[in-house]
Order: structure tokens, then C-alpha cells, then sequence
């Protein structure tokens, strides 16, 4: 008996890592059945905030004369906003930009004589940050009229944004959950199977669109702010165990 005690733990330590084997691997076999679904969260809003910018210019030979003509067409411009409806309190004027106009000079064979200058051009931007989007929407179109009164302005396309974003991210996520929780639920019922526990969660890129815009998305994120009437969508993928 002595003689066959070394077979004997030797065949019982063979068929005990083989059980330990065997369970490992249809442990790993039954973690390793899982479904795999996508889901979308997607709504459409309008913006309550919108951003407009347009700025004024005047040139003249002295920097004096330039200032208080450009000083002018600030009042002028102040005014005509108030005109229109505008708190004073949105009216953002920003630093005065000042550049030196020259002309360069050529001799009749084309050889270079130098620079000859011409004056100062002053600038100055306006920015309107608001709530009220149709009026400042209106006044945009409008502003062109201070052409008439002789003021070298341009106005900048207005930029749309939406302040309650944080609470909208919140409210597709939950959506996205939802729709790929009933997707994963679907699948698992034809396939005769049920759901287990959540085993991974990964959120996709956040994307806001310009409605009927033809906008594509990006990977990086699309941010529209060209347009008034949007809409917000955000992915998500979820793996399920399968019982």
C-alpha cells in the first residue's frame, strides 16, 4: 500500500486541479456572456441667450482727430442702442485698436523707396450679451441704419447659447440610459435569455446640432452656435451580464 500512496495523491492532486480548472473556466465562460447595446438621449431646444458683436471705425491724419471722431460714433451708436431698447447694462465697449495706414512707394523700374504715411484708423467693438434674444435679434438686422448716419459700422452674425446646459446633459443621459437599458432588455428576450447586472457604462461624445442645419457630427464634440433652435443628443454603451 506504502509503494502505490505516492500514485494515489498524485492522481487525486490531478483530478483536483482539473476540477479547480474546469470551474475557473466556466466561471470565466458564464462572465464572458454579455450584451453589448447603445443608447441614444436626443432633444431640441432654443436658446435663451444670444451674443452679438459689431464694431465701428474712423480714419483721419492725426490720432486727435481720429479719437474724437470715433468718440463721436460711440455716442452716436449708444444712443441709436438705447433707441432700440437695449439695456445699457448689456453694452460692452471694448479697448480702442489703433493702426497706422502707409502706402509703399515705387520708383517707375519697380524699385522699392519706402513707406508713405497716410493717417490712423481707430477702432472699437461692441458686444451685447442678453436674454432677450428677439429684441437683440431685431436690432442686428436693424443696426445697418447707422449707415445713414454716416458711421462705418459692421455687425457680426449673433451667437446662440443655452444656459440651462448642465441640467439638459443630466436629462439625455438619463434618456440614453433608458433607451439602451430597453434595447439590451429586447435583445436578451428574443435571444430567450435574461439581463444580469450592469457590467461597464461608456458615455460618448456630447453634441449640439443646428436644427434642419444638415450639421455633421464630430468626433470631438459639435458645439453649434449659429443657429437659434437646436438640438442636443449624447451616446451611451452599456454591458449587461446574461443569466
Amino acid at each position: 500500500m506504502k509503494q502505490h500512496l505516492p500514485s494515489i495523491v498524485f492522481s487525486v492532486a490531478i483530478i483536483l486541479a482539473s476540477l479547480i480548472l474546469g470551474n475557473a473556466y466556466w466561471k470565466r465562460s458564464r462572465t464572458e456572456q454579455k450584451i453589448s447595446v447603445t443608447g441614444l438621449g436626443e432633444t431640441d431646444f432654443v436658446s435663451d441667450l444670444i451674443v452679438w458683436e459689431g464694431f465701428f471705425e474712423k480714419q483721419a491724419y492725426t490720432l486727435k482727430e481720429a479719437y474724437e471722431g470715433l468718440e463721436s460714433d460711440r455716442k452716436a451708436a449708444t444712443a441709436y442702442l438705447q433707441s432700440k431698447g437695449i439695456d445699457p447694462g448689456e453694452v460692452v465697449f471694448n479697448a480702442v485698436q489703433t493702426r497706422q495706414n502707409t502706402r509703399s512707394e515705387y520708383t517707375a523700374d519697380g524699385r522699392y523707396m519706402g513707406e508713405t504715411f497716410l493717417g490712423y484708423t481707430l477702432s472699437q467693438t461692441i458686444q451685447i450679451e442678453s436674454n432677450e434674444v428677439k429684441k437683440v435679434e431685431k436690432m442686428a438686422r436693424e443696426i445697418t441704419e447707422l449707415l445713414n448716419k454716416e458711421i462705418q459700422f459692421y455687425s457680426q452674425p449673433p451667437r446662440y447659447y443655452y444656459t440651462q446646459l448642465a441640467d439638459l446633459k443630466i436629462e439625455l443621459i438619463s434618456k440614453a440610459t433608458e433607451d439602451a437599458r430597453l434595447r439590451a432588455e429586447k435583445i436578451a428576450e428574443n435571444s430567450g435569455t435574461k439581463l444580469g447586472s450592469l457590467l461597464n457604462a461608456n458615455l460618448g461624445i456630447f453634441q449640439i446640432t443646428g436644427q434642419n442645419s444638415g450639421e455633421d457630427y464630430s468626433w470631438g464634440g459639435t458645439f453649434n452656435t449659429s443657429s437659434k433652435a437646436k438640438t442636443a443628443s449624447i451616446t451611451i454603451k452599456l454591458d449587461y451580464q446574461v443569466k
